[in-house]
């Protein structure tokens, strides 16, 4: 997974703390990949495109609910 591009969370912050990155771009090939950004050649989790699609929409709805 070296060859593809990492985003880093936009909820993450810049002070080093709890940092996640995925590679949406990735999702052609139907997965994508997350990881912890302090640890980028540590593991990474691989959930289906549709199940990460669902959770980020999720995310969104939530913090909507909350505004």
């Amino acid at each position: 997974m070296t060859e593809i591009t990492w985003i880093k969370s936009s909820h993450s912050g810049g002070t080093g703390g709890q940092c996640v990155e995925c590679a949406p771009q990735s999702a052609i090939h139907g997965v994508v990949p997350v990881r912890d950004s302090k640890d980028p050649h540590g593991p990474s989790l691989v959930f289906p495109a549709s199940a990460f699609s669902a959770f980020v929409e999720s995310v969104k709805n939530r913090s909507l609910a909350r505004s």
